[in-house]
């Protein structure tokens, strides 16, 4: 039989809140998120970045159209919603799990966050690059799943931050873990403790965003990477082969600090619900607010992150 028979092509799939779109002449598979009614990690987007995943593992990442096979060369995790990457975990489940005490449905969430950042943190164990385009806020599970990526592309007006802090926890799906690679103790511990959100700029600066580029040219900044790259595709990839060995971050580490986490969730106490009552609500304004015309200066910011900046009331 044919060796190229046996491949298991990834096929076009329908999604809700994702919307995958497959570039042939650069090897380039979009995911981008459209959750819904906000823009965080409600669990239907998580089991349809999965479904995202798993098409790429299962066919070896190989996307079959118009008759013809192609390499998945370069997988890209963008959003959407005007002004916001994504604004981290579903706040709304975190509080009515802890207010019933219901420790298998945090559980349940941390594992499909894990399920979703380990593989794409491991290039899927693929010949693939990852990128994350952040164009606008990337907050909590936001910054760790953009962080996720072998490249983070950043817009000029974005804006980062773990905001948990606020209300008596850390960001447990990964932020330690990816970022003290990338960048060391101190900045990690600075960047997790501080409670702040951050500019691309000064992202830029400690090295955490790799690329940073002007508003509204995200992606044309992917592909002009992508160009740059592409004559020394095979030795990045085998670069970033060499470093997910000898920079590793494990499953079993990842597992660990979600339970650190599940532990630290049940412990919060009504003073700590009240405060992320308070994200809950910012992240529904901000949903209204993006509902319109957008523009990059007015958004800079947008309601959530401003309550993260200075940890104040509504």
């Amino acid at each position: 039989m044919n060796a190229v028979a046996d491949v298991r092509y990834l096929q076009p799939t329908q999604f809700d809140q994702l919307e995958p779109r497959f570039d042939a002449e650069f090897g380039v598979y979009w995911a981008t998120m459209d959750p819904q009614p906000r823009a965080c990690f409600n669990p239907q987007l998580l089991l349809e970045l999965r479904s995202f995943i798993d098409g790429i593992i299962n066919s070896q990442a190989t996307m079959f159209q118009n008759g013809h096979a192609h390499s998945v060369n370069y997988a890209v995790l963008a959003s959407k919603t005007p002004g916001v990457f994504n604004l981290g975990g579903d706040l709304a489940l975190f509080r009515s799990a802890i207010v019933h005490r219901d420790r298998s449905q945090l559980e349940q969430y941390a594992r499909l966050c894990v399920d979703d950042l380990y593989p794409w943190n491991r290039n899927f164990d693929l010949p693939v690059t990852t990128i994350s385009l952040v164009q606008g806020s990337a907050l909590g599970g936001g910054f760790e799943a953009a962080l996720a990526s072998s490249v983070v592309i950043a817009e000029e007006s974005s804006r980062m931050g773990f905001p948990e802090v606020l209300f008596n926890m850390f960001p447990g799906m990964g932020a330690y873990s990816f970022l003290q690679r990338k960048v060391g103790r101190r900045v990690t511990e600075d960047l997790i403790t501080s409670g702040n959100t951050y500019t691309a700029r000064e992202l830029y600066d400690m090295g955490v965003v790799d690329v940073i580029t002007p508003d509204g040219t995200g992606e044309a900044a992917v592909y002009s990477y992508v160009r740059r790259h592409a004559r020394g595709g095979n030795g990045r990839r085998a670069f970033e082969q060499v470093r997910r060995e000898f920079e590793a971050v494990t499953r079993e580490e990842l597992d660990r600090v979600t339970a650190m986490w599940v532990d630290a969730a049940i412990k919060l106490e009504e003073r700590d619900l009240k405060m992320m009552d308070r994200l809950v609500r910012a992240q529904q304004r901000n949903a209204l607010e993006q509902a319109g015309s957008y523009a990059p200066a007015a958004h800079a910011m947008p309601a959530v992150a401003r309550l993260a900046s200075v940890g104040g009331d509504d």
